[in-house]
């Protein structure tokens, strides 16, 4: 049995979660500074096709931390570093170099954050590590933007020390590079996609995955207080998932989903809520806490199955990619909105 996490470790890697976006979101804010600095035509392009992967990554980041099912906030000291970041940045004190220089070491230092989460995940729960499966994304495009920055150092070095460019152009120095970076972040996969975000049935299905997990992990085990631990990420997925769906999903779906359909989901997760607090109040040590675990998991399994079957295909049929992909943005932030009170009602009970 893969050994779980504590509440304690669980935090730390949240916040360790929100000090990677925080520092995404530098990112994104520097890269279109540079945009405004006079770079040449070759550089430029090179800089807008960045913003376009690390805005996409932010996305798959915020779902990641959404799946993961903790909102956090930075570590004071992460926060006060990117402040000042971002104040020389956008100061005259560095040259053009000197500031891509500095971007490159934002890049790297996301890169090790990313892997290091990644590996931490492969020694503790499965859910954990099913919920930052896709960091192998922002991880590789990041090691693959860190290659193409230095060939771009080559080229501003070059000109500031001579006024001369490089023998060797930045497209082959990325090429080079690349060629190197391949299969160093493992089984990441790039996008390769015009997709500014995941559709609402992907976000979906990764909730789904994660809590079919928990509730195996929870069957398998025999610990009293692992199994409170995984009963307690349990009922928060869930009832995160519920309230975010019957406020974003259900109403969206109705006109063209049918009324019965859409009551009977709505139906479904009121009973599913009631369970949970009824499970809640029983101890993880008695007989009759799996026996109620075991029938709320045949219940969730049904109404994935529905959700999945025909809810999904109604929603490709009826809506174009863009607004399954709008709606996902709009699952994802009433989720967070939910995790937070959900965490600042745990907090207060302690």
């Amino acid at each position: 049995m893969v050994a779980t996490l504590d509440d304690t470790k669980r935090n730390a890697i949240a916040v360790k979660l929100a000090s990677i976006k925080a520092l995404q979101q530098l990112l994104i804010e520097n890269e279109k500074s540079l945009l405004t600095q006079g770079l040449d035509a070759e550089i430029a392009d090179r800089i807008r096709n960045f913003i376009n992967d690390d805005e996409k990554n932010l996305g798959i980041l915020e779902t990641v931390i959404g799946q993961y099912g903790i909102q956090a906030e930075p570590k004071k000291n992460v926060t006060q570093f990117l402040e000042k970041a971002r104040e020389l940045f956008k100061g005259s004190e560095l040259s053009l170099y000197e500031k891509i220089s500095q971007h490159e070491l934002l890049k790297h230092q996301i890169v090790m954050s990313g892997l290091i989460v990644h590996k931490a995940a492969q020694k503790v729960g499965a859910d954990v590590l099913l919920a930052i499966g896709p960091l192998n994304t922002i991880n590789f495009e990041n090691r693959a933007h860190q290659e193409q920055l230095k060939g771009i150092l080559e080229i501003l070095g070059v000109r500031e020390l001579t006024g001369q460019d490089a023998d060797q152009g930045i497209w082959a120095r990325v090429q080079d590079a690349l060629a190197a970076v391949s299969g160093v972040v493992g089984s990441a996969v790039t996008q390769n996609s015009d997709k500014k975000d995941l559709n609402i049935q992907d976000v979906i299905r990764l909730d789904h995955n994660k809590v079919n997990t928990l509730f195996t992990e929870l069957l398998q085990s025999n610990d009293p207080q692992k199994i409170q631990e995984y009963f307690g990420q349990i009922y928060k997925d869930l009832t995160a998932h519920a309230g975010a769906e019957e406020e974003v999903v259900y109403p969206k779906v109705r006109p063209f989903y049918g009324q019965d359909n859409t009551q009977e989901l709505f139906d479904e997760q009121a009973e599913m809520k009631r369970v949970l607090d009824q499970i809640k109040a029983i101890s993880p040590s008695s007989s009759e806490f799996k026996d109620q675990v075991t029938q709320l998991m045949k219940a969730v399994g049904d109404h994935i199955r529905q959700e999945e079957s025909t809810m999904f295909t109604a929603i490709r049929n009826n809506l174009s990619t863009e607004q399954t992909e709008q709606l996902a943005t709009e699952f994802k932030a009433a989720k967070t909105r939910i995790q937070e009170k959900l965490g600042v009602v745990s907090e207060s009970n302690v």
